[in-house]
């Protein structure tokens, strides 16, 4: 269970170091210099050097021996060692205290520039799709199995070519620099083939062979191509991917399978045939939702299945993107978190071309 106010438990953490020192100078002044509770009071300067910053560990140990010295001089502990041990043990917590205060500031510092390239990367690698094409409405969401991480495996990219909007939708196998090195392949030989390409089997012939002369054999994806013309149709070429969601405008839903699965991308080197194009019914006021398993995939408190085909509700509101953000928050509340897989969603809503007019109030294009 994530705390759903991480700025009051932040609070109640830089508040503890103070709170420490108030309660065992209560308990000190209660039960006496007989009990030995003085050498406590460093608690206050070791929990701010896990908390805090240098600066204030440093004040809190100052506060410490301030706090160290009155219980003493009150209980009368100077008159023997116990005062200057007392003070020499809260002395050395606090230096302790603000070199942990210090390395954790340079860790975190080092984190950030970490996360910023990422973030850099994820705007070279994974671009904004457009906010319309030809005749589709798009809108795209990223969910990383990882709550700080910016970027992953999976992959996703929309080019309007002469040929009409290509789409690819796809999932690297494996985790970290080399998943998305991978992707990198496949999004950079789609985005050159997709122009020049007329045919879509072409187009995936090209980003095999770029994909299994880089990777050789040590990697795979699953992929799903999309070219939609305008003649009401989708043709569609699937590399072991997911089937996607066709909603209808009748709002039912279906997963137009390919005739056989064909093997991911970079496994060519097996030899067997490639994927056979099929062509799917796509009409205005519907919609085309492409996605990756970490979406199917993901797992409730008692191991469900998402539902995906039950949730096209979800995709009603006339604004595409609100449309998908409410399914995204609704996958996220069903992991009750992260998903356990990185999550992509390409949306694709099909309005009347220079009319916006679908069947039903799907909003202005935007």
């Amino acid at each position: 269970m994530t705390d759903k106010n991480p700025s009051r438990s932040q609070k109640a953490l830089s508040w503890m170091p103070l709170a420490v020192m108030a309660v065992i100078a209560v308990m000190d002044v209660s039960a006496g210099p007989g009990v030995g509770l003085l050498p406590l009071v460093s608690l206050g300067p070791a929990f701010a050097g896990l908390v805090g910053g240098w600066r204030r560990t440093a004040l809190i140990g100052v506060l410490a021996l301030l706090l160290c010295v009155a219980l003493g001089l009150y209980n009368g502990l100077f008159a023997e060692r116990r005062g200057y041990t007392a003070m020499a043990s809260v002395a050395g917590v606090t230096g302790v205290g603000i070199a942990a205060a210090v390395m954790r500031s340079r860790r975190e510092a080092e984190l950030a520039s970490v996360r910023s390239i990422a973030e850099v990367a994820q705007r070279v690698l994974l671009r904004p799709v457009p906010l319309t094409a030809g005749p589709l409405q798009l809108a795209v969401s990223y969910t990383s199995a990882v709550a700080e991480a910016r970027i992953g495996g999976d992959l996703y990219e929309v080019v309007a070519s002469p040929h009409g909007v290509r789409v690819i939708v796809g999932d690297v196998q494996g985790k970290g620099l080399a998943a998305v090195e991978t992707a990198a392949v496949v999004l950079g030989a789609f985005r050159e083939a997709a122009y020049d390409e007329p045919d879509l089997v072409g187009l995936g012939e090209r980003v095999e062979r770029s994909v299994a002369r880089e990777l050789q054999g040590e990697r795979f994806v699953t992929a799903i191509l999309a070219e939609i013309r305008g003649d009401q149709e989708v043709v569609l070429l699937n590399y072991g991917h997911p089937a996607p969601l066709l909603v209808r405008r009748d709002g039912s839903a279906e997963f137009p399978e390919p005739p056989a699965y064909a093997l991911p991308l970079g496994l060519s080197a097996h030899g067997a045939d490639g994927p056979r194009p099929y062509r799917v019914t796509f009409t205005p006021g519907e919609q085309l939702l492409l996605y990756t398993d970490g979406v199917t995939e993901a797992r409730d408190q008692d191991g469900r299945f998402y539902p995906l085909a039950e949730r096209t509700r979800l995709l009603k509101d006339p604004d595409v993107h609100r449309a998908l953000e409410a399914l995204r928050e609704d996958l996220v509340q069903h992991a009750g978190g992260p998903p356990g897989d990185d999550a992509a969603m390409l949306l694709l809503r099909y309005h009347a071309h220079g009319t916006g007019d679908t069947g039903q109030d799907t909003g202005p294009a935007r």
